[in-house]
């Protein structure tokens, strides 16, 4: 008789034991492959082993009233995928696919912010950088818990999603990312959020090295840099690290 006891967090990476025997077979999980249009080639994924990744769509991007607004950068950019999101989001999670939001979050005190990450933003030594005080809402730049940190009103994350913090532009760098993603048994990964150029690239092409498949939603990502930055990320994501597909392409096939 095999052990009937569980071991383990997620129903896909599950041991069962009892005082004499320990059965480490996972669960088979039955395949749901989806097939749509993408770039460089059609792409068949498997919905059951697969995961969204938003990185950064927080008031301190895309809010009006947040950090990079404040410093001047148009934010109109950084929410654009807002709306699109919004849609595919909630047929994911009707797909039991996992929704994975990664933002960055400092600690209050700092201590896991380098000189190098705070020159980024602070270049000269002045002005309202990582962790500083926003003067029109209070909070404090990209502080974990805190407003400026939030995911915006518009995609508020639902209670069966997973949350991780980051402070580098990787989401993988020192964080609980890929201990989370292989405890669910995960695959594939879809890369949504801002900016494209930066911490999604950085997420995803991290996310390649460790040998994930890494599919970029278009339209569901976003950057305030300028044009030649979103045009060589594109590319770079096609030719190097994945795919990449408009997140209509994803609705269709799960009307399908």
């Amino acid at each position: 008789m095999k052990p009937r006891n569980p071991l383990g967090t997620t129903a896909a990476n599950l041991w069962r034991a009892d005082a004499g025997s320990v059965d480490t077979v996972r669960p088979q999980v039955k395949p749901r492959p989806l097939t749509f249009d993408a770039t460089p080639q059609k792409l068949t994924i498997d919905l059951a082993r697969t995961a969204i990744v938003v990185i950064d769509m927080q008031n301190d991007f895309c809010h009006p009233d947040g950090w990079l607004a404040h410093i001047g950068v148009d934010v109109a950019p950084a929410r654009k995928p807002i709306a699109p999101l919004a849609k595919l989001l909630p047929r994911l999670r009707r797909a039991h696919v996992p929704v994975v939001w990664v933002n960055w979050g400092n600690r209050p005190d700092r201590l896991n912010l380098s000189p190098s990450l705070e020159h980024v933003y602070k270049p000269t030594g002045k002005g309202i950088g990582l962790g500083d005080k926003l003067p029109k809402r209070k909070a404090n730049v990209l502080e974990k818990d805190s407003w400026a940190a939030a995911v915006v009103d518009e995609l508020a994350p639902q209670d069966s999603d997973i949350r991780v913090d980051k402070f580098r532009m990787s989401g993988f760098w020192d964080t609980p990312l890929d201990s989370i993603l292989r405890n669910l048994r995960i695959d594939t990964l879809l890369f949504g959020g801002v900016n494209a150029d930066q911490c999604v690239l950085c997420t995803l092409q991290d996310a390649n090295f460790l040998g994930y498949d890494c599919v970029m939603l278009e339209d569901c990502s976003a950057t305030t840099s300028p044009g030649f930055c979103w045009d060589a990320t594109l590319y770079n994501v096609r030719q190097c690290f994945g795919f990449t597909t408009p997140s209509t392409a994803l609705l269709k096939g799960l009307g399908r």
